[in-house]
């Protein structure tokens, strides 16, 4: 697309944000589309359209205002993109919300992309589930298929007796039953496929989280080479099976023996890639935005390792004044007008140099963060 070009993106949070922000750079324009007036994304966009989802006038407008739409989130609804789809290039397409907003149809296509997935089975009632756990084995985790994020919609089980409860509490149903993952770590690496078919993927990370929402991001992973290796490629692979136009990022828990099983699959840029903007020539959402607009990708190496933490909830934005006061922190913030418990508001990166992050002590690492 030439410069000037307009990119429609479904959802107003900061990926979109993000998204825009690396949009301008590379001098396109971004329309955002989504419910909510005032949303982090609509705040430095060219153009804004506030309806929602279903509102099949305003996507009419939207997709006409548009030289391509991609998606900032996975839960915007698959029909929307669908009622797009010809109208406008949407980038990466249909089939790929499909697959991520269903857990069991997800495991399914990462078992066909080849890459290893805890034991699991689909729960549709009582029944299956007590099926499930005798297949399984306890402890396992109770997830929704839909909607489920930052530690939403799952339960643990410890005890057969646990059921019941978590399986009326848990909505919406259908359900899915996965056997609990003793992980060493959890690793996650982010690929951007161009419409060329060319892909480019960025170091694995380590990922820590608190209260289920991810804290810290170390880049590169601690990890051996082998497995480093073995997660971008996990990566690349999954993005070759959908044919994928954009970014994703695969996350993968890490057992004691090296092996890697896929966790969860995420179409678009991911909190645990912010590291990208400041350690890396182009960002994880820079890569995406060439991806959907034709352009080649850019090289994905880091010239730093980095640290990068979430500012979460009413202490994030407490901590905010010490942050952006630290010249040695590059400090984000996301213009979310609601401190709330649990919600991302910004962001923070040391930058280190590279190579140095391995020798780092434990209580080193998140040291001014």
């Amino acid at each position: 697309m030439p410069p000037g070009a307009t990119i429609g993106i479904l959802g107003g949070g900061q990926l979109g944000r993000m998204s825009a922000m690396a949009a301008a750079r590379l001098g396109y324009r971004c329309h955002v589309f989504a419910p909510d007036a005032g949303s982090p994304g609509m705040q430095i966009a060219a153009a804004t359209t506030v309806a929602p989802y279903e509102d099949e006038a305003a996507l009419r407008r939207f997709a006409a205002a548009a030289d391509v739409v991609t998606f900032e989130f996975e839960n915007v609804p698959a029909a929307t993109l669908a009622a797009l789809a010809p109208l406008a290039p949407c980038r990466p397409g249909v089939e790929v919300l499909r697959v991520c907003q269903d857990r069991v149809v997800e495991k399914e296509f990462l078992e066909r992309a080849g890459v290893p997935v805890a034991p699991w089975r689909p729960v549709r009632s009582p029944e299956e589930l007590e099926a499930a756990v005798a297949a399984i084995g306890l402890p396992a985790v109770l997830k929704t298929t839909r909607m489920g994020y930052d530690g939403r919609g799952q339960a643990v089980l410890r005890r057969a007796e646990d059921a019941e409860a978590a399986y009326a509490a848990l909505e919406p149903k259908p359900l899915v039953l996965e056997a609990f993952v003793p992980f060493r770590a959890e690793v996650s690496a982010i690929a951007a496929r161009g419409a060329d078919g060319v892909a480019a993927v960025f170091d694995a990370v380590e990922n820590r989280h608190r209260n289920h929402i991810l804290d810290v991001s170390l880049a590169p992973a601690r990890v051996p080479d082998a497995v480093a290796a073995t997660a971008r490629g996990h990566a690349v692979r999954v993005a070759a099976e959908f044919d994928l136009v954009g970014v994703l990022a695969l996350e993968m828990f890490l057992l004691p023996d090296g092996t890697l099983l896929g966790n969860e699959i995420a179409p678009r840029p991911h909190n645990s890639g912010h590291w990208t903007i400041d350690a890396c020539l182009a960002s994880q959402f820079e890569q995406h935005v060439r991806a959907v607009a034709g352009l080649p990708l850019a090289d994905p190496a880091r010239h730093h390792d980095a640290v990068m933490a979430n500012l979460i909830g009413p202490e994030g934005l407490a901590a905010w004044p010490r942050v952006v006061g630290d010249g040695r922190l590059a400090a984000h913030l996301y213009g979310k007008a609601e401190a709330r418990p649990g919600r991302k508001l910004g962001h923070a990166t040391r930058l280190l140099p590279l190579g140095s992050l391995a020798d780092l002590a434990e209580a080193d690492i998140t040291a001014g963060l």
